[in-house]
């Protein structure tokens, strides 16, 4: 594997039974939704031993992302090479047809709740669709202590001491490690740091389908990782960056990953000299190409462009909306 030069890497999905999850994915991604169950999730980039990400074609075809990393981490990663022992985010796409769990991560300072082999998790949502009873839940109101927070656990009323809002497409939403969050009828692009640690404050008084049995909540873990300095949570203002040839919008910048927007029906380059890029198409048809090959990019195709592939143009068909996302240097 070492030998074979790197080009382009589209994933396949990995898709995850959610209680709360539906059928909207299958408007998002080309490969056709398992069975009849409640599809929450999309993991399209996970370095995790329980779901390993394979390449879906090329010359690559069925490597996984921890054997592209063991095997060939200089033309992965460049510069970056040796900083990680796995690809440190997990990329995701979405459905919450229902609500969430009320819920925190804890963030990399909150060692004593992180399982070894883990870390923090903070993460971002971009909106893709919002239904008509569609709710972003994050961050505290005003006055919500921890005794008040574990009074109204009890009392089934914690959602009243979240902020919230209903969200549109388009909206982009940064949620720190700490932060108490839910939403529900939405569909969403997640990025986030390669964890999966979860801490239920609350799970709406519902049994999973599949046990007859209410989720376990992990009510103590979640009020020693929120924080409460926090206020609240809303859409972050996009700052842009460039409007020719493609208008560029800076939505995230933090330690863990940097993202930006890309609106375009020109041509326009992604990818960075010597250091991964991952693109995600989130609307609009184009191609992208590299060394005299094209890609399809579409609503749902998400690319990592390792870097020793360097910057790529994008050739819209249609007006393209597309994500380019960087690891922390």
């Amino acid at each position: 594997m070492s030998g074979r030069p790197l080009y382009p890497l589209r994933f396949g999905p990995i898709y995850q039974y959610r209680v709360w999850g539906g059928r909207r994915l299958s408007g998002v991604l080309s490969t056709p939704l398992p069975a009849d169950d409640p599809i929450g999730e999309a993991w399209i980039l996970s370095d995790r031993d329980d779901h390993a990400s394979r390449v879906a074609e090329g010359a690559l075809e069925g490597s996984t992302i921890r054997q592209l990393m063991r095997h060939s981490p200089e033309q992965l990663l460049g510069r970056l090479a040796g900083r990680f022992d796995r690809f440190p985010l997990l990329l995701k796409f979405l459905d919450a047809d229902k609500m969430v769990s009320v819920q925190v991560h804890p963030s990399d300072q909150r060692t004593a709740y992180i399982p070894e082999g883990e870390s923090g998790k903070t993460e971002a949502w971009v909106v893709l669709k919002a239904g008509r009873e569609g709710r972003i839940y994050a961050g505290l109101r005003p006055g919500a202590s921890e005794d008040v927070l574990r009074k109204a656990v009890a009392n089934k009323t914690i959602v009243n001491h979240l902020a919230s809002f209903a969200p549109a497409a388009g909206d982009a939403v940064f949620l720190p490690a700490g932060t108490v969050h839910t939403l529900g009828d939405v569909v969403v692009f997640e990025v986030q740091e390669n964890s999966d640690v979860t801490f239920r404050l609350y799970d709406w008084d519902r049994d999973d389908p599949r046990t007859g049995k209410p989720r376990p909540l992990q009510v103590d873990q979640a009020l020693a990782c929120i924080d409460f300095d926090q206020g609240e949570v809303g859409p972050v203002e996009p700052i842009v960056e460039a409007t020719s040839p493609a208008v560029r919008e800076r939505l995230f910048q933090c330690p863990q990953f940097n993202v930006w927007r890309i609106r375009s029906a020109s041509s326009f380059e992604v990818g960075a000299n010597d250091l991964p890029r991952v693109l995600v198409g989130i609307g609009g048809t184009g191609r992208l190409e590299h060394l005299g090959r094209s890609y399809d990019v579409g609503e749902g195709d998400v690319y990592l462009l390792p870097a020793v592939v360097g910057p790529c143009s994008v050739h819209p068909h249609t007006d393209v909306t597309a994500l380019e996302i960087a690891l922390p240097e």
